[in-house]
């Protein structure tokens, strides 16, 4: 908690103070705190800034008028809202932003955390990479690049499986287990750990050999991400702003979380930006990474990045919502449906859909319960929001 002390006061007299969220907690958080959470990310985490662009405003179209047919009867847009825990919902159809709609309090310029949809858009900065010949090929030896995992399981691991989630290491992202992989790399992030986040990949175990089966894994792209400052000699919010932001024009200064105060950036969750940036974000993707005419990401990335590179196994990470969205395989850090859907994919509600054939782009924030905290009468919000994407593409 933070307080001021005022000269008139004597000392130790009850002052306003604000507190926050305890950070240590942050996989773990009940709604009502995710709802405050989300957008105070950078006062509970050590980050660094990803400056923005010129401000270049979106082409608006006519706004879209929708219901959702969910359950045998049909949503409007304010209960679709209203029931998935909605704070943003952005609808981009063709070269027009379509819908653009806030809710438990968000404001337009505020950021709001991205959680794991951050993977999908770091993925993208290894192409910028290889455009640059900063990595030479995905095939390319993590260790190349990040020396400090010599002696671990990493030795043997590519860029590619890093990418596609197949390193071999173990690794448990169970969100509800405190003393999972995942809730042991946030506690480190939560303390500002120098160092804490790789000398945790460091210790960790092999499961399968590199490349030879898909696990859900946040620390492999923290590697990726680590690996990309080291490649490039900068740090990965400086090619993130050089390589994406200031060339797309976004509008709003962004962030990555830092795993301590100056360290190295989390590539693989928690980042702040606004709405509108992350559609800016989903376009470059949907126009195969042209901006204006002017080629962002080298020729043939995206569609690199949307080829199946793993079938996803019936059980693991996310397992009900791939279910309701109908996602069937992972390419390099997007999840992939079976009809032409491009998914990053977010803790508790945070969704990107890209369709390039039908020119379509969502993007939804949220806040999803976690499963000790939902009730038996929670409504399956990705099914909804499953639903309003199948009604844009049947309305388009």
């Amino acid at each position: 908690m933070t307080s001021v002390h005022a000269p008139s006061s004597p000392p130790g007299a009850a002052l306003p103070r604000q507190h926050l969220p305890d950070g240590e907690e942050f996989l773990m958080w009940p709604p009502c705190l995710q709802s405050h959470g989300y957008r105070i990310v950078d006062q509970l985490f050590a980050t660094r800034t990803i400056h923005r662009g010129r401000g270049q405003p979106f082409r608006r179209g006519a706004e879209i008028g929708i219901d959702i047919p969910v359950g045998g009867q049909r949503l409007s847009l304010g209960q679709f809202m209203d029931g998935n825990n909605v704070s943003g919902l952005l609808v981009i159809r063709g070269d027009e932003l379509v819908l653009e709609c806030y809710g438990l309090g968000l404001r337009a310029e505020e950021r709001w955390s991205t959680m794991s949809t951050v993977k999908s858009m770091t993925a993208m900065l290894v192409g910028a990479a290889l455009g640059e010949g900063s990595i030479k090929s995905i095939d390319d030896p993590v260790v190349r690049y990040l020396p400090a995992l010599r002696g671990s399981f990493y030795e043997g691991v590519t860029v590619r499986h890093l990418l596609t989630m197949s390193s071999g290491v173990t690794w448990s992202e169970d969100y509800g287990d405190r003393n999972s992989d995942v809730n042991r790399y946030s506690r480190s992030l939560a303390a500002k750990v120098p160092g804490g986040v790789l000398a945790l990949m460091c210790g960790l175990q092999r499961a399968h050999p590199p490349g030879s089966a898909w696990c859900y894994n946040t620390g492999d792209t923290y590697l990726l991400g680590a690996l990309l400052c080291a490649a490039s000699g900068r740090t990965l919010a400086d090619t993130m702003s050089n390589c994406i932001w200031q060339p797309c024009g976004m509008e709003f200064d962004a962030y990555y979380t830092l795993e301590s105060d100056g360290g190295t950036e989390i590539g693989g969750s928690r980042a702040g930006m606004t709405l509108r940036d992350m559609g800016r974000f989903a376009q470059l993707v949907m126009n195969d990474g042209m901006h204006d005419g002017l080629r962002v990401l080298p020729a043939g990335w995206v569609e690199a990045a949307a080829t199946p590179a793993h079938a996803l196994p019936a059980g693991g990470a996310m397992s009900a919502s791939r279910r309701a969205l109908g996602l069937v395989a992972y390419g390099y850090s997007w999840w992939l449906d079976g009809s032409g859907g491009m998914w990053a994919m977010g803790h508790c509600g945070q969704r990107i859909y890209v369709n390039r054939a039908e020119r379509l782009a969502v993007v939804q924030l949220a806040v999803y319960p976690e499963p000790r905290y939902a009730s038996a009468h929670e409504p399956d919000r990705d099914a909804r929001l499953r639903a309003l994407v199948d009604e844009l593409r049947r309305s388009a």
